[in-house]
């Protein structure tokens, strides 16, 4: 398949059919040779962060919308204005490439539509451009909904958290300590001109100043490092895990802080749970080329009668199932995917399942409750709700009235992360 008819079809089931970008992009991908996944890529997440500005663009152009099993085709013209605005591909290429994008999506007559609007653009670029970007959503590359979120929560960052939001985020490491230390797998980085630098509190992190292929990590297929945001490391460092205990990793999937788990502690039994059986894969193979064991269960985490008839455990981790507002820099489907009255359905899924697990941790035990996303309602406001109706509860290092720590996306080059840390009173 051409690539750019590979892009418009991947952004037609994103923005119209609203899949995820993780299930559409990897189903293109498989149609194409290995050397243009990283274009593919490098077109869908473009698009989908400027979406509103190319949107503006190509609606000014288009005389009357296209619809039906034509929008497709609307896709491929946002393809080839992203290319032409932001990539350094050669216009003539561009404009070539899209119209004969056509052919593959079995649009041969509207070839001769697709060229205009191209070509039109490159005619009045700088005022289209102007005109892109007149209104907030275009301007920011956010929707209202969620610029307004940020301006009320973060009147002095929410410049800086857009900024962040519309930027690639850096590839990084979680160094295996089973097999060495961040300091020993730094050099074997070196050895092989990878350059990287480390975190200041996750202590087995790499950020590698350029990203690479996993396969050119050293032993990566042994287990001797995984990809992981620094972010959703410092999960280890909120949680403690002890040797010989018996901890839950609820709402667990892909795994990586299971497997975290694991390489850090001896003769503990971990317990990771997931309610998506489809998830619970990438669990298994993440295990898997680690060579590490847990027990995996398909649960629906606010029901454990119905899955765990085990003792009390002496940790629990907690990664709700939420917005993820705060990683939109590694999947910016998120923007468009999401609407505003989400949070509070999440809200009370995450309230629910704080409840249930709370009654499944041991008295002197912890609970981290954790969110991949930067709303106060899911974070801040979720925990003083559960602080105010909890008896045996206490907050650890943190101030009750405003709980936890909230991370925000680009701090030491992190994705935004929520963390509180929970102790039953004995």
């Amino acid at each position: 398949m051409n690539v750019r008819a590979a892009a418009a079809t991947v952004l037609f089931q994103v923005v119209d059919k609203g899949y995820s970008l993780s299930s559409a992009l990897p189903n293109a991908q498989s149609q194409l040779k290995p050397r243009d996944h990283a274009l593919l890529q490098e077109i869908c997440y473009g698009c989908l962060r400027y979406l509103p500005r190319l949107e503006t663009i190509v609606n000014e152009l288009m005389e009357k919308p296209l619809k039906g099993k034509q929008r497709v085709f609307h896709h491929l013209m946002l393809v080839g204005i992203y290319q032409l605005s932001f990539m350094r591909t050669a216009d003539h290429a561009a404009v070539a490439e899209t119209v004969e994008a056509c052919q593959s999506l079995k649009g041969h007559k509207l070839k001769g539509l697709v060229n205009a609007i191209l070509r039109n653009y490159q005619r009045n670029q700088q005022r289209l451009d102007e005109l892109s970007v007149k209104h907030d959503a275009g301007k920011y590359g956010h929707p209202s909904w969620l610029l307004k979120l940020l301006k009320t929560s973060y009147p002095n960052e929410w410049e800086s958290i857009v900024e962040a939001n519309n930027t690639k985020a850096p590839m990084w490491l979680r160094v295996n300590a089973q097999h060495h230390t961040r300091d020993e797998y730094l050099k074997l980085l070196e050895a092989e001109n990878i350059e990287a630098d480390v975190h200041p509190q996750a202590r087995h992190a790499l950020r590698l100043h350029r990203a690479c292929d996993v396969n050119q990590l050293p032993g990566f297929a042994e287990g001797w490092v995984s990809v992981q945001d620094a972010a959703a490391q410092l999960a280890l460092e909120y949680l403690q895990p002890q040797d010989g205990e018996l901890i839950l990793d609820c709402c667990a999937a892909p795994g990586g802080k299971t497997a975290h788990i694991l390489e850090n502690t001896t003769n503990s039994e971990v317990v990771a749970i997931d309610a998506d059986p489809q998830r619970l894969e990438r669990v298994y193979q993440n295990l898997e080329r680690l060579n590490l064991n847990a027990k995996v269960m398909c649960a629906d985490a606010r029901n454990p009668d119905e899955w765990w008839t085990g003792e009390q455990f002496d940790r629990i981790l907690l990664d709700a199932p939420c917005s993820a507002i705060g990683v939109i820099r590694r999947h910016p489907d998120i923007k468009w995917l999401r609407r505003a009255d989400d949070l509070a359905a999440l809200s009370q899924l995450q309230s629910e399942i704080l409840d249930a697990m709370w009654q499944q941790l041991k008295k002197g035990g912890t609970l981290v409750y954790a969110t991949c996303s930067i709303s106060p309602v899911e974070n801040t406001e979720q925990v003083q709700a559960f602080l105010a109706r909890t008896d045996d509860v206490e907050l650890i290092d943190s101030d009750p009235s405003n709980p936890g720590r909230q991370i925000l996306p680009g701090e030491h080059n992190m994705d935004g992360f929520y963390y509180a840390v929970l102790q039953k009173k004995s």
